[in-house]
């Protein structure tokens, strides 16, 4: 027993039960002042949209006192004008009928007439017999959010215009690449098209042809490895190089010599450059023309003749030029008569995907594309090829380029 004769445990329960008073008071509390001074707006409003209920944290976003709020104004009338609109003709009708409406952005007008853009969540309140008593409403600031979107849209409206800047400039460089119109031959229908895979780079693929003297043009078709503004300097070398070199010597074996040397010269060591080209010399004849071809790695010309026959000029073995300081070149003497056309391609119309198991469009495909289409004209064959081209899609990963030389059946149809 103790001194005092009092109860050793009766302290305790009472410690223990004045500790569970202090505590539910302070659940009761802090429930209050969370909804009070939640992060977010909350208000409760009647079903004809009159406000019964706010908080403080809502109230102090809009600048309003308790007593400006409550019981006389309805939540529309704390939206702008267009909110408002929104509000009668979309929100309510869809809350009415679903019961509930969540991320619905909108505009608060605040009472210093500032706008405040929020994220809205509605739920309508039902009483036992399911019949609808009060919507309560849960209302985010979204300021923070609309700055970050004005701040995204600004740097993708920035991204759209570096891209539009980069394409213009890709475009300009690769039509400085290319010849802007290919002289007339006399006696000789010519046609070209250059068909761009990707508007954001610059293509190695390359083409001219120019007058040499006498009876003679040269001519040629290539594709420089990779893309971008390197593969652009090689092209615009080895353009203006091949034309050189054909005045010095048109030869086609010492046209793909010089230019061998050229970028043996220019591009060694660690940054070796090379391409594939087909040179090609064509000399006019009374009932057509000639040309002289030479290889350096490219794809065979395709001959389709008047009679609907199709030969590649086989020109297999030819080595890369720019790789080796004395490669082989592999040459071809073509014939051209009435009704017949020559056909030079890049490897990126044979390379092609064609479907989803991205087979590729192969030399095969191309030889049946071709005797289809013959006998044909210089003009037909490059309408018919671009058509192909375009028939890819997405398909097509590489640029291309394709050069045909026909002699009309007709002469007086040759293109002048």
């Amino acid at each position: 027993m103790c001194a005092t004769g009092q109860d050793p445990d009766g302290g305790a329960d009472d410690a223990r039960d004045d500790s569970a008073a202090a505590f539910s008071a302070l659940l009761e509390d802090s429930a209050e002042d969370l909804y009070e001074h939640a992060p977010c707006g909350y208000l409760s409003t009647l079903l004809d949209g009159r406000i019964a209920k706010i908080n403080t944290t809502m109230l102090g976003w809009l600048g309003y006192t308790r007593e400006q709020v409550v019981g006389r104004l309805r939540f529309a009338d704390l939206l702008t004008v267009g909110g408002k609109i929104y509000h009668e003709t979309h929100f309510a009708p869809l809350l009415r009928m679903q019961g509930e409406l969540g991320g619905v952005a909108l505009e608060l007008r605040t009472a210093d007439r500032r706008r405040l853009p929020v994220m809205v969540t509605s739920v309508v309140k039902t009483g036992a017999d399911g019949q609808p008593l009060l919507i309560r409403t849960t209302v985010f600031d979204a300021r923070d959010r609309r700055s970050y979107e004005r701040e995204l849209l600004r740097a993708r409206e920035e991204a759209e215009r570096e891209r539009d800047r980069a394409q213009r400039l890709a475009t300009t460089l690769q039509r400085s690449l290319l010849p802007p119109t290919l002289p007339p031959v006399p006696g000789v229908e010519v046609d070209s098209y250059y068909h761009i895979a990707s508007p954001e780079q610059v293509g190695g693929d390359f083409y001219d042809l120019f007058p040499l003297s006498g009876e003679r043009w040269g001519l040629f078709l290539g594709d420089v490895c990779g893309k971008g503004a390197g593969a652009a300097a090689v092209t615009s070398l080895a353009r203006y190089t091949l034309r050189a070199a054909a005045v010095y010597d048109s030869d086609p074996v010492a046209v793909l010599d010089n230019l061998n040397t050229v970028l043996n010269h220019e591009y060694h060591l660690d940054d070796p450059r090379f391409c594939t080209v087909i040179f090609g010399l064509l000399t006019q004849t009374d009932d057509g023309c000639t040309v002289q071809l030479a290889s350096g790695g490219h794809p065979p010309a395709l001959l389709l003749r008047a009679d609907g026959t199709v030969e590649q000029q086989h020109t297999t073995g030819g080595q890369l030029v720019g790789v080796l300081p004395d490669p082989r070149f592999v040459t071809a003497t073509v014939r051209l008569t009435p009704g017949d056309t020559l056909l030079l391609y890049t490897d990126g119309l044979t390379e092609a995907r064609v479907d989803a198991a991205r087979n590729r469009y192969d030399d095969e495909a191309l030889l049946d594309f071709a005797t289809a289409l013959a006998p044909t004209s210089a003009s037909v064959a490059i309408t018919a090829v671009r058509s192909l081209l375009t028939s890819f899609g997405d398909g097509l990963d590489d640029d291309t380029a394709v050069l045909a030389l026909s002699v009309p059946a007709d002469p007086g149809r040759a293109r002048r």
